[in-house]
């Protein structure tokens, strides 16, 4: 986010709406909305805004999705219809929002990181907020597609828990598959740091580092994406809100315990990074080691043999041994004892 639209917010009164982050390519926004019994079902994938308030009634369970967080109209009709406060509204369009947990009079809030790997094997970090109501749950997205299908597919089965347990218990359900889905991002973080520590072992190349530094940043970012989820859950879970059943308390604390997996699993992998990170930089040293090693034992094979021929490379005219019928093949003699000799000292050293 540009500090001139930084600059832009901070001058507007609390609760204004201005679209911030970078607006993914939505060509329309979908709202829909799952209206269900424990003996009723019924969904609606087109939902107009302005019939919003006509889709809800206080004898059914409903849960809306709106696929979009930069339609500040949209926000406004649907925090009119349902009576959210303009900070709520304002909190759900923050797309740079770290995880957070509000109670109001009639709402709970909480906004958390949809994180995805996508085709490219790179991860993907989209803002999600969820409000509850009486007998309603609205998840705000930034753009369609989540992992909300599960869900969906238990509320099509009549026997499921979600179709009886309230609103609250799909609010903690839709929580609980965007906590869970941490886990497979955890397992590509997981993966790819055995592949790099094989490839740091096996070669050198400078690619190797460049990927260890983006996979600690992926980690910073997951690290500042999750753990303040922590804080917001545990808020949450001291709640003594009439919209949160006791009975149900006990899913919000396995959600509680799956993030605090989540959390020591990412300090884990923080840790094996600046290991691998230590591990290159080790290698790149012992590999230089090895060769400063070979060219230095060359280098002092060489010595006494660079002697020998600039003594008798030098222009004086009265060198006893220039006159001798044996002296090249002696002089070579020396030469190669003098080699073979300090090679067996090395070996006998175990320099080499």
């Amino acid at each position: 986010m540009g500090k001139s639209r930084r600059k832009k917010r901070e001058s507007l009164p609390f609760g204004t709406l201005v679209p911030v982050g970078e607006k993914p390519g939505v060509e329309q926004v979908l709202i829909s909305n799952i209206s269900y019994t424990p003996g009723f079902y019924n969904e609606n994938c087109d939902v107009d805004a302005n019939n919003l308030a006509k889709e809800i009634t206080d004898d059914k369970f409903h849960w809306i999705n709106i696929n979009s967080l930069y339609d500040v109209e949209l926000l406004k009709k649907v925090g009119k219809h349902f009576g959210l406060h303009n900070l709520l509204l304002e909190d759900i369009q923050q797309t740079e929002h770290i995880p957070k947990y509000e109670e109001f009079e009639k709402h709970l809030f909480i906004t958390l990181k949809m994180i995805s790997v996508n085709d490219q094997e790179k991860i993907e970090f989209e803002q999600v907020a969820v409000v509850l109501g009486k007998n309603y749950v609205i998840s705000f997205q930034e753009a369609p597609g989540d992992f909300f299908d599960p869900v969906r597919k238990r509320l099509l089965d009549a026997t499921a828990q979600v179709r009886s347990k309230g609103s609250d218990f799909l609010f903690f359900r839709l929580i609980d598959v965007v906590v869970d889905n941490y886990f497979v991002v955890l397992e590509h973080s997981a993966d790819q740091l055995e592949n790099l520590e094989t490839k740091t072992l096996n070669d050198n190349e400078e690619n190797n580092l460049r990927e260890i530094l983006n996979v600690k940043k992926d980690l910073i970012y997951l690290r500042k994406s999750v753990f303040p989820l922590r804080e917001a859950l545990s808020k949450l879970s001291k709640t003594e809100s009439d919209l949160i059943q006791d009975n149900n308390l006990k899913y919000l604390s396995d959600i509680y315990d799956h993030t605090i997996h989540v959390i020591q699993s990412i300090e884990t992998y923080r840790d094996l990074v600046s290991s691998l990170m230590d591990l290159h930089l080790s290698s790149i040293s012992y590999r230089m080691n090895v060769v400063m090693k070979v060219l230095t034992i060359i280098s002092t094979i060489f010595i006494p043999l660079t002697f020998l021929a600039g003594v008798y490379g030098m222009n004086f005219k009265y060198f006893p041994e220039l006159q001798w019928q044996y002296a090249y093949p002696t002089f070579w003699g020396i030469c190669i004892v003098l080699f073979i000799a300090m090679m067996f000292y090395f070996k006998k050293k175990k320099w080499l």
